[in-house]
């Protein structure tokens, strides 16, 4: 039995878990998360009561929080392509790097978004321009680390840079990621090549216009 994705193709935490799927073509079933579908939703909230997604089902399992999910598809669904090494040590290196990119540019790139949401009147603007200061901080650090890998833990590709890949293409539409930074804009470009991102950039096009900042004519 295939195991089945709570999930919206345009959240970035959602996309984490599809290059998983993808990178291994581990066959799933979709559950389109959308107000236009007020039952899926019920459904979703009865498995998940914090209704964040993605949330996998399989076996009569419900597994939640994207990063758990990949070590879970490993363990179960393993393919080609193994995202969490076996030994130790390079294990313990992709979850920093993972924990990373979750930490200092995913929460402050959504923080930006979030605050865009509220009325004007409840916007908090010391948080997103800390949230921008983080980011900026974070994209000199990434750029010194990748100054000698092609991935974020080294020559393989692995857990750390599925997270990797939404999360910069979403942060540099947030705050862009500056000249400067050269290492991090090629390993993006690295990313966005990549099949299996490609394929969920692809697959999330048409959500586009719900990007509250505007959805920049690239990528």
């Amino acid at each position: 039995m295939k195991p089945t994705l709570y999930a919206h193709p345009f959240s970035s935490y959602s996309q984490k878990v599809l290059v998983a799927l993808y990178e291994n073509r581990i066959p799933f079933e979709w559950r389109l998360l959308s107000p236009d579908a007020p039952d899926l939703l019920a459904e979703f909230a009865s498995l998940w009561p914090l209704r964040r997604f993605p949330v996998l089902v399989d076996n009569g399992r419900t597994v939640t929080e994207a990063s758990i999910i990949i070590e879970y598809l490993g363990l179960h669904h393993p393919g080609p392509v193994p995202l969490l090494p076996a030994d130790p040590r390079a294990a313990l290196e992709v979850r920093s790097m993972d924990r990373f990119f979750d930490n200092y540019i995913s929460t402050p790139q959504q923080k930006i978004v979030f605050d865009s949401l509220r009325p004007e009147a409840q916007r908090d603007p010391r948080g997103v321009a800390d949230a921008r200061e983080m980011l900026d901080t974070a994209y000199g650090w990434l750029d010194r680390v990748m100054a000698d890998r092609e991935w974020a833990a080294g020559d393989r590709f692995s857990l750390a840079d599925c997270g990797a890949a939404p999360f910069l293409f979403y942060a540099d539409w947030t705050h862009r990621i500056g000249a400067a930074f050269s290492h991090v804009i090629a390993y993006r470009q690295r990313l966005l090549a990549r099949p299996s991102f490609a394929r969920a950039v692809d697959e999330a096009r048409p959500y586009r216009p719900l990007f509250p900042l505007g959805a920049p004519e690239r990528d």
